[in-house]
This record gives C-alpha cells, sequence and structure tokens, in this order.
C-alpha cells in the first residue's frame, strides 16, 4: 500500500533524495547539464546598480532568468546592451540559443524585437494577463 502526504515544506534530506533522483535520470538520458550561472551588472561611476540580468547555461541553450532596468534607466537601451551581453556569452559557450519567461505586462515586445519568438503561452496567468515563453535560436 502507498500512502500519500501533502505538504508546504520537507526536510532538506528528502528534498536532495528526489532532486538528486531526478538529476540521475535526465543525466543518464539527457547527458550532463553543464550547467553555468551567469550575472551581467549595469553599475553607473558611483558603482550604483543600473539593471542586471541573470541567466543559466544548461544543456547548450541560455535561460535567462531576470532581466532587469531601474525606472530612471528604461527606454535608454541599456536593457538592450545586458541581453546583446547576454546573447555573446551564449554563443561563446557554444548554446544553440537563449530562452525565457515573461508576463504580457513586462516585456514580450522587447524581446520580439531581438529577435525572440513566441512559443508558448498561458493566458490569464496571473489572470488578466498572459505567461509567455520566447526563444532565439542562433
Amino acid at each position: 500500500m502507498v500512502t500519500l502526504t501533502v505538504s508546504t515544506d520537507v526536510d532538506e534530506d528528502i528534498a536532495d533524495l528526489i532532486g538528486e533522483g531526478l538529476d540521475e535520470y535526465n543525466i543518464a538520458k539527457g547527458g550532463p547539464y553543464d550547467e553555468e550561472e551567469v550575472w551581467i551588472l549595469a553599475r553607473d561611476d558611483d558603482g550604483s546598480v543600473l539593471g542586471g540580468l541573470k541567466g543559466h547555461i544548461e544543456y547548450s541553450w541560455m535561460f535567462v532568468d531576470w532581466l532587469w532596468v531601474s525606472t530612471e534607466n528604461r527606454k535608454g537601451g541599456l536593457g538592450s546592451q545586458l541581453l546583446g551581453k547576454a546573447e555573446v556569452i551564449a554563443r561563446e559557450h557554444g548554446c544553440l540559443g537563449a530562452y525565457l519567461e515573461t508576463f504580457s505586462f513586462q516585456a514580450p515586445e522587447f524581446y520580439k524585437r531581438h529577435g525572440f519568438e513566441e512559443f508558448g503561452r498561458i493566458d490569464d496567468y496571473p489572470p488578466g494577463h498572459a505567461t509567455i515563453w520566447l526563444k532565439k535560436r542562433f
């Protein structure tokens, strides 16, 4: 007999057991992740952060986790510089492309102007908006 339990939290050893089991299976089928985290920061002359991009490379693709530009520095090309630098890094690592997830109220048109194309969406997530996945193959 199997007992199913529901929780909002589990012990770290259980999380590790499940995560390591999934990793073992994925690596056996898809090969090593070759994962690397990438941070690109934009700073002014005083060292204050004006914007940044966090991504990670895995299975020859870069995923853009976060791209943020401070309110006062938007519309001036800083986001394009950050995204462009991420693409350079991805190409240097031999990536096939880059992909990301954004909300419809964030920047899907910005990414499309940079050559990304939509490949998935969930409408009403969050309600009244959409979650959109975009990719760019190099």
